[in-house]
């Protein structure tokens, strides 16, 4: 099959190309810029566009399917040549349903925690010999590939609900039909696409609707907008199974989270009690999946999470105690609160300092900002910063710092505009006994924040 992928360069679009690209396929991509980790890999398989840009002589009558990602624009002149040849044109969850239509697909949907579950029920299923195909939203160690496309009888996927490319409108999620699903929580996030809370409620409704006949949802009770959802579709599908879950009994024993179960006491490396909540939600969906909760629990002990979900990354001594350094994700507001409240939890006798960047289009849009209010209450210390290149770069308007700095309803949260500023705060707090927690879907303005923190250990 020869495949072309417009924007080949994005997290899930090179990792779904390097799986063709090892099945056999001829694979081609174009985009207009390529960053690590892709560029490395790509350039390591020879998929690396050798320029780079868009270039209508690439597309030809050939081709078989050409997939466009979500970083393409609708005036794509790549996209505009394959519809002028008529050619099959699809976004990636339409090419993964279409490769897993024939398998048993398990997904996992919510406003959070999406990466984290996926990537638990995948270590557990490959330490247990059950590796299914897949696709997960980080890089997980022991796995080359994010990606997997083989002979496999299931598939799991990370259900992420966004758009699926620019000119399929589709929330991802919407394409996958899946036998089995957990559902996280529903928490409003993206604006830009998704104007209204109601709007983004409703995109979980249709994916409800969707799921394959006589299929199973396992979804957290704990959540109340989650919970509006279900009662609204239960009637609709009387054919589903609604498997509810919550957070189980835990306790943190020598700085190590332990949940209790009814096979025992589990140690775990995980960091937080959203952790625990995770971990019993896995733990559902993976029972009907045909794993019993014993074999589960075992299999999840040396689970260390996925790269970038609360990713332990430094340890600095300190004769009066270790300053511990960890990166999260975490950017829309149920997010910041559930990972700033596990770190303070597990951390209870540290001095918590958060630091949380805007960096997407909804938490730099000043009718979503308020949902932040009370997000980083748990931290001693809170930073939040934001670029005013980047607000330009998206073509958004200006941000005031006291917009910012009001919407989190916190006085002692603090507001950086800038690399330096914000380098200033982290080296002057600096010290034994904390915990830094840096949060952000983008790079702090290009501030080396773990060599910054290391160097002065």
């Amino acid at each position: 099959m020869n495949v072309h992928f417009i924007a080949i360069g994005g997290a899930a679009m090179h990792n779904l190309a390097l799986a063709l690209h090892d099945l056999g396929h001829n694979v081609t991509g174009s985009d207009d810029a390529v960053h690590d980790p892709s560029k490395s890999r790509l350039q390591n398989a020879g998929l690396l566009p050798p320029t780079m840009g868009w270039f209508p002589e690439r597309i030809h009558d050939k081709l078989d399917t050409l997939i466009l990602g979500m970083h393409a624009r609708p005036d794509n002149p790549e996209l505009a040549r394959a519809k002028q040849l008529g050619l099959n044109v699809v976004s990636y969850p339409e090419f993964l349903f279409e490769a897993a239509k024939d398998k048993r697909r398990i997904v996992v949907g919510g406003s959070h925690g999406k990466t984290s579950i996926t990537a638990m029920l995948l270590h557990v299923m490959h330490k247990l010999g059950k590796t299914p195909d897949f696709m997960v939203g980080a890089q997980l160690t022991g796995f080359d590939r994010m990606v997997q496309i083989t002979d496999a009888p299931d598939m799991l996927l990370e259900g992420d609900e966004y758009l699926s490319s620019p000119i399929d409108l589709t929330p991802k999620f919407h394409w996958y039909q899946p036998h089995l699903t957990i559902l996280t929580g529903v928490a409003w996030d993206h604006i830009n696409v998704f104007p209204t809370p109601e709007v983004y409620r409703a995109q979980f409704t249709e994916y409800l609707r969707r799921m394959a006949l006589g299929g199973t949802v396992v979804w957290c009770a704990e959540d109340q907008e989650l919970k509006r959802t279900i009662d609204a579709v239960r009637p609709e599908r009387p054919d589903l199974e609604w498997i509810p879950y919550r957070t189980p009994e835990f306790d943190i024993t020598d700085g190590r989270l332990r949940v209790h179960t009814p096979e025992g006491i589990t140690s775990l490396e995980l960091v937080g009690p959203h952790n625990a909540l995770n971990l019993a939600g896995a733990m559902a969906l993976a029972e009907k999946w045909g794993v019993p909760p014993s074999d589960f629990l075992n299999a999840v002990q040396d689970f260390t999470g996925a790269a970038g979900r609360l990713e332990r990354k430094l340890d600095i001594p300190y004769p009066d105690g270790d300053s511990t350094v960890f990166r999260d994700f975490a950017h829309a507001p149920s997010k910041v609160s559930a990972t700033t409240q596990s770190v303070r939890t597990q951390f209870h006798d540290r001095k918590l300092i958060a630091v949380l960047e805007l960096h997407t289009f909804s938490s730099l849009n000043p009718n979503f900002l308020p949902t932040y209010a009370g997000a980083l209450d748990a931290a001693d210390e809170a930073w939040v910063c934001f670029s005013p290149d980047v607000l330009a770069h998206k073509q958004l308007p200006p941000l005031s710092i006291d917009i910012v700095q009001d919407a989190f309803k916190n006085k002692a949260v603090k507001v950086a505009t800038s690399a330096e500023e914000i380098g200033e705060a982290l080296t002057s707090a600096q010290g034994p006994n904390t915990v830094f927690l840096l949060m952000s879907s983008g790079q702090f303005m290009g501030l080396d924040v773990l060599d910054l923190l290391s160097s002065k250990g």
